[in-house]
């Protein structure tokens, strides 16, 4: 089985929309919002990924 997470298999793996071609899609939709929506939406992004690459530097079990 391909993207998505696995339950029970302790390992996340990035679905389309996680990748980098679902991060660019996602810029194109964030740039398409009014200018009074966008800094919201880059927030947003920003601590989500920053969540990630955190997440990222935990030690993996396995």
């Amino acid at each position: 089985m391909q993207g998505g997470s696995n339950a029970g298999d302790g390992e996340s793996r990035p679905t389309t929309e996680e990748s980098g071609d679902g991060l660019l899609g996602l810029l194109d939709v964030i740039e398409e919002q009014p200018l009074s929506e966008r800094a919201a939406a880059y927030t947003q992004l920003h601590a989500e990924l920053s969540a990630r690459l955190e997440g990222a530097d935990a030690p993996r079990h396995g």
